[in-house]
């Protein structure tokens, strides 16, 4: 391997190194990295104010600035404009249209906005939605009562015209922002703008591929808009010409890195030949940056596309680097030792990002130990000035292109550049269009726009996506017509922002495992979509791929010995796991009669300590996950995301039954009923093996516990695990075998002080009558039985997010949960398209060995 050739890999290790790192140290860093001096910052902060003084001309207003400037996301009215222009142009049917518009429009106070707007377009928007709440708000009195006899006017004409206006008025919104219906219609409408020295980046508007004919239809759509373009391709430089942005999720249905082997081997020849087509094209095609969980893999793309010689010779392929993200340094040196190492110039456009929240709640949901996002907006604006120097150093091999709509950020990089001019700036078409004019009079800087093209249904996806970028409180677009915000404040520099700060990771975001606060620690997540930890946890969990275990009865800390009987994999009955010994009559009474012994010193114990005991359990747990998910998959045959799961849910019923316990029993009340059994399913040998257990046991109660006859090995191993955590063996038991040997005979004793179950209706019932036989009929019986669950799906709903959430639900953990959907409830005048959609994605699904990470 060459120099060049290591340096790729070591650098391509810096970026996974990277993903949640300590964002303090990389935005302080950043922040050098931007190596501005005092003069300069001084010199940039002064050309930013003068351009928002400038933006505050009445002339220099623009539509979004107007927009925003009356109805940010701090108002209930913008709330209310982002959730009905989010789902209004889907609606099909009339009554669910008027339904939708009473729901959104109705309630908010549309009055006082007024005459605010500088805009009239905005003027005139607030009157048409404030006749339309004061009519389907019916009760609500406002001080406009000179609208009293146009709101009896509208009244009499009735829903159909305000569901008139109101479509009318999302259709108008839709103007400002899409270019045009097609591509055709987008370079009509651009040929204004071109004539002023604008050049265009295109953007085909759809979200992911759900089915391998959606990634079809998206690569034809690519295709046909690139030969449109082409045609106004004229000029000899690439970077003078029109380009295209793509989507790497619009042109494979599983982009995702457990799919790997199947987006290099598919997706990137549909890449190639859409380079290729540029290329002769003499045009720019950039890859627009997703999601954090799918940089990884869109790096290989770009290595393997941009590694085809057929390229040679073209500067214009493209990756898009999202600066809110602390990779985005390592990315960019990436990017550049690759063009290096190919004798390739390549172009960079630098955002600052816009999946913020949904990163945020992911990383929550999933447990990680931090953020692929920074906490703070002041981080990005530093990065951004970080890796807009990077750029502009590396300009030898790069070619870069600032997207931003921020005075400050763009003033910066005017200061950073001097002389040099081999750069232009981007901005949204329809956003930043007064700032960008500027730029081009003051400076004579280039600038590109970039421009969605598609049909209304098309665009509500992305127009909310623009919304939440920049219609928080803290966006320069919301406050950059805010009068009552100072010029100066408006124009300040990041870096004297983050200077004063003592802490730059956000105290009012606790990090994923502090979300629950003091008295509860998250469950640990593994990131399936990071490659350190997929390598990690193979590592891990390789080391049990041919272990064998033993579950035999536990009583009183002893373990029992008896016939044994072969455990083998369900998905490879060649894969014997263990070995089980059914509980016999013997062990039964034994466990009975101790289990009956200790109910008095263990409910005793202090709430406190048993509370500690259980909080050791969750931490033994993760400290020996990968050989329970090693269980999972080759026992119960349980894919490795659904091992993830169990162990986190196991981990999570333990450390809030612990919580709940320290609550519930702090005064010494009345606690522990007597000796409790706990007969738990197959389908989560873990997670509902120990939730019931440790619900039980907290609370004071001594506990018999079942296993399912298929799963009675990762079983034994937790009850191994609670013993280690300080279970005494007195107070907790394990009888592995069948429902008549073992189970019957523990619920039909008149000892039993309550039974936790979760399994089939009728056995549940069988329980119950034995219960009742044995005058045990005040215990109580905590049964999850079955159910039908159903999902209603109306004509509002985005069908992509429909059909992931409907695939999720029905067929993770191959279907074997009681939430599992069962039924599908969907709206006749959509429900065609949607079931088509959900059909592709079935096919898409990979049926396989569980212990690979590709296996759905």
């Amino acid at each position: 391997m060459t120099d060049t050739g290591r340096d790729l890999a070591s650098l391509r290790e810096e970026i996974r190194r990277h993903y949640l790192p300590d964002e303090e140290s990389v935005v302080r860093r950043l922040a050098g990295t931007a190596g501005m001096n005092k003069a300069a910052r001084g010199r940039a902060s002064g050309e930013a104010a003068t351009l928002v003084a400038a933006l505050r001309e009445e002339s220099r207003a623009g539509l979004m600035e107007s927009f925003l400037a009356e109805y940010g996301l701090s108002t209930e009215e913008g709330v209310a404009l982002m959730c009905l222009a989010e789902a209004l142009l889907r609606v099909p049917d009339e009554t669910n249209i008027d339904a939708l518009i009473r729901d959104k429009i109705g309630p908010a106070d549309w009055g006082r906005h007024i005459g605010r707007s500088s805009s009239p377009l905005v003027n005139a928007s607030t009157w048409g939605l404030m006749l339309t709440g004061k009519v389907v708000g019916r009760g609500k009195t406002t001080e406009w009562d000179v609208l009293g006899t146009l709101q009896a006017l509208v009244r009499r004409l009735g829903e159909p015209l305000i569901r008139a206006a109101v479509g009318e008025a999302m259709k108008v919104m839709g103007h400002q922002f899409v270019l045009g219906r097609n591509i055709d219609e987008a370079m009509e409408r651009a040929s204004n703008m071109e004539a002023k020295g604008y050049t265009y980046s295109y953007d085909m508007l759809g979200e992911a591929a759900r089915t391998g004919e959606d990634a079809r239809r998206y690569f034809l759509s690519y295709s046909r808009a690139l030969a449109a373009i082409a045609t106004g391709a004229v000029h000899d430089g690439v970077h003078a010409n029109p380009g295209l942005s793509v989507k790497l999720s619009a042109l494979h249905p599983r982009y995702e890195y457990g799919q790997r082997k199947r987006v290099m081997d598919e997706l990137v020849p549909r890449v190639l030949a859409l380079a290729l087509h540029a290329k002769n094209a003499r045009m720019g095609l950039n890859i627009d940056a997703e999601e954090a969980d799918r940089l990884d893999i869109s790096l290989d793309v770009v290595e393997a596309v941009l590694g085809s010689r057929d390229l040679d010779g073209w500067d214009g392929f493209g990756v898009v680097v999202q600066t809110y993200g602390p990779r985005a340094p390592h990315v960019i040196d990436w990017l550049h030792a690759l063009a290096a190492r190919l004798d390739r110039r390549i172009t960079v456009r630098l955002v600052k990002g816009a999946y913020w929240d949904a990163e945020v709640k992911r990383a929550q949901v999933m447990g990680l130990s931090g953020y692929p996002v920074f906490t703070r907006k002041v981080s990005s604006d530093v990065a951004y000035l970080g890796c807009a120097r990077m750029l502009l150093e590396r300009a030898d091999r790069i070619y870069p292109q600032f997207a931003t709509h921020n005075a400050h950020s763009a003033a910066a990089i005017v200061e950073m550049a001097g002389d040099f001019d081999g750069f232009e700036f981007q901005r949204l078409h329809g956003m930043g269009e007064p700032l960008h004019d500027l730029l081009r009079e003051r400076h004579g800087r280039r600038c590109r726009i970039y421009a969605p093209v598609g049909v209304h249904r098309d665009l509500l996806a992305y127009l909310v996506r623009r919304l939440l970028e920049n219609g928080a409180n803290s966006s320069f677009v919301n406050q950059v017509l805010n009068g009552d915000i100072p010029v100066e404040e408006i124009a300040h520099d990041p870096l004297d922002t983050l200077a004063a700060l003592r802490d730059v990771r956000n105290p009012r975001i606790p990090l994923p495992p502090q979300i629950y606060g003091e008295a509860r620690r998250n469950a640990k997540g593994w990131d399936l979509t990071d490659p350190v930890t997929v390598a990690d946890l193979d590592a891990a969990r390789n080391a049990f791929a041919d272990s064998s275990w033993i579950a035999a009865p536990i009583v009183d800390g002893e373990q029992l010995d008896g016939d044994h009987r072969s455990v083998v994999n369900p998905t490879n009955n060649a894969d014997v796991v263990g070995e089980t010994v059914e509980a016999d009559e013997a062990a039964v009474t034994r466990a009975l009669d101790c289990a009956d012994a200790a109910v008095a010193g263990w409910r005793d114990r202090p709430a406190a300590e048993r509370a500690a005991i259980v909080d050791r359990i969750a931490d033994l747990y993760e400290a020996n996950a990968p050989e329970l998910m090693a269980l999972a998959a080759r026992e119960a045959g349980k894919t490795l995301l659904d091992g993830v799961a169990e162990v986190r849910e196991a981990v999570d019923f333990c450390r809030y039954y612990a919580m709940e316990a320290r609550r519930r029993f702090a005064d010494g009340g009345r606690i522990g009923r007597g000796v409790f059994v706990c007969i738990s399913p197959w389908n989560f040998p873990l997670a509902i093996f120990t939730g019931q257990i440790v619900a039980a046991l907290v609370a004071g109660n001594p506990v018999i516990a079942k296993p399912a006859e298929q799963t009675p090995l990762i079983a034994a191993r937790a009850v191994q695990l609670m013993h280690a955590a300080g279970i005494p063996g007195d107070a907790l038991h394990l009888l592995p075998g069948d429902g008549p040997s073992v189970g019957g005979p523990l619920v039909a004793d008149p000892r039993i002080a309550g039974v936790c179950f979760t399994g089939s209706t009728e056995t549940a019932r069988a329980i119950h009558r034995a219960m009742a036989g044995a005058g045990n009929a005040d215990a109580p019986l905590i049964a999850e039985t079955g159910g039908l669950n159903a999902m209603i799906v109306d004509s509002t709903a985005l069908h992509e997010q429909a059909v992931r959430d409907i695939v999720a639900s029905t067929f993770q953990s191959a279907g074997q949960r009681c939430s599992a959907l069962r039924i599908l409830c969907v709206q006749e005048e959509v429900a065609d398209d949607l079931l088509k959609m959900l059909a592709g994605a079935m096919r898409e699904l990979r049926v396989g060995d569980p212990w690979q990470l590709s296996t759905d």
